[in-house]
């Protein structure tokens, strides 16, 4: 599971800015996701739990905000939200849409001691 490469990343990030900080723990690392990033929070809460082990990491939340997929229609230029089991513009009904938001995946801040 590509999961535990993206867990991985995400501790290594946490743990250098930790470092660079002069952190002796890390209590919380907020996560921005959209809702088309292809991971799956529980899996990812799990492989962190095992990867942050021994770490100044151990034991920290993971705190998980989810962006919600944004389009653009390129028939008619309405901009806006869309249920992903639903995908088309919400003003003409149209299916060329342009993904604006909802793949990303990035750790937007720490708090530690």
């Amino acid at each position: 599971m590509h999961e535990m490469a993206v867990t991985q990343s995400v501790l290594n990030i946490a743990l250098e800015e930790g470092k660079k900080a002069g952190a002796k723990r890390i209590t919380a690392i907020k996560i921005r996701m959209g809702a088309y990033s292809d991971v799956v929070p529980a899996v990812l809460r799990e492989y962190f739990a095992v990867a942050a082990a021994g770490t100044m990491a151990e034991g920290a939340e993971l705190v998980l905000t989810r962006i919600p997929v944004t389009m653009l229609c390129r028939s008619c230029g309405w901009q806006g939200t869309v249920d992903k089991l639903h995908i088309q513009c919400a003003a003409c009904g149209g299916t060329d849409l342009k993904l604006l938001t909802g793949r990303e995946f990035y750790v937007e801040s720490l708090e530690a001691e």
